[in-house]
């Protein structure tokens, strides 16, 4: 059962890189890798994941959220799910709602009606996509458009769909080298004008579209490999990346941000770092304009 919070909640997202004011999450009490859902994993399956070590950084991930002054709500751990600390897949928020979709591998499928239940016990508008995969790792929000990565766990058929229920948003499919999971794994908006990439992942086609709307920070091959562009913005050109990831902080510093580096090298090993580790609920407060 989800303990409702005090206070009412209310969901609004219009970008990436708005001011993050509350993030749900869920610690990482029973990971482990069961199943190779991704290419990641297979480095790692001989080791697997140290839970202690995981729950551990994953803590000191949470703390540095709340030391931000954002609200951190956990979503309840099950034995079944070991995926579950990737909350970014099971939903996304978009303006006022949250999406809820299937989620694509057996393994992670039913961590969305944990999702579900929380957001009714706290009276949270949800669209529930029926019998549509879209993981919330493939999906960029900036403004009136939607960049949907198009990946074993994101079909055309599902965008498609999303952009039916969405006449007043641009919604453009990002098609991307399937081995590399999920769209922010390769690409990430960190501003209206910046984003990170790692360009092999992409053909021309995407490359020149993403080009022609950002100024492009390039990854390296050893850097995406520790999802260097999977960092969370919480706002305030403030974000969240890995110690290790050295010439990325350093283009980011460089380029104004302040890079708060935590340490969550034992969460990466099963495919997802920051980004990946929270699903936004709330970003600045409602307003009606697009960069809010």
């Amino acid at each position: 059962m989800v303990n409702k919070i005090n206070e009412e909640l209310e969901a609004y997202c219009a970008s990436e890189y708005s001011k993050l004011s509350r993030v749900i999450v869920c610690e990482p009490h029973y990971m482990e890798i069961r199943e190779i859902i991704n290419e990641t994993q297979k480095e790692f399956q001989e080791e697997n994941i140290d839970q202690a070590l995981a729950l551990e950084q994953h803590a000191q991930f949470t703390k540095a959220l709340e030391h931000e002054g954002i609200e951190v709500i956990k979503l309840p751990p099950q034995f079944t799910y070991p995926e579950q600390v990737f909350t970014r897949d099971i939903g996304f928020t978009l303006g006022e709602t949250v999406y809820v979709a299937e989620l694509a591998t057996g393994i992670r499928q039913g961590e969305e009606q944990i999702l579900k239940s929380w957001l009714e016990t706290n009276g949270i508008s949800y669209f529930n996509l029926l019998k549509n995969h879209i993981e919330g790792g493939d999906v960029l929000i900036d403004g009136k458009t939607i960049y949907i990565g198009i990946s074993e766990r994101t079909d055309e058929t599902s965008v498609k769909h999303l952009q039916s229920l969405l006449p007043e948003y641009e919604v453009i499919a990002v098609p991307f080298i399937e081995t590399f999971l999920h769209l922010d794994c390769v690409f990430n908006i960190i501003s209206p004008t910046e984003a990170l990439i790692f360009p092999e992942s992409f053909t021309k086609k995407e490359m020149d579209l993403l080009a022609s709307r950002y100024d492009m920070i390039e990854v390296t091959k050893e850097e995406q490999f520790t999802l260097g562009t999977n960092v969370l913005s919480i706002g305030d050109k403030k974000l969240f990346s890995l110690p290790c990831n050295k010439q990325v902080n350093s283009q980011l510093r460089e380029r104004g941000y302040e890079v708060i580096e935590v340490d969550i090298s034992e969460i990466i090993k099963s495919g997802g770092s920051f980004r990946c580790c929270t699903m936004p609920l709330l970003r600045t407060t409602k307003k009606k304009t697009d960069s809010a």
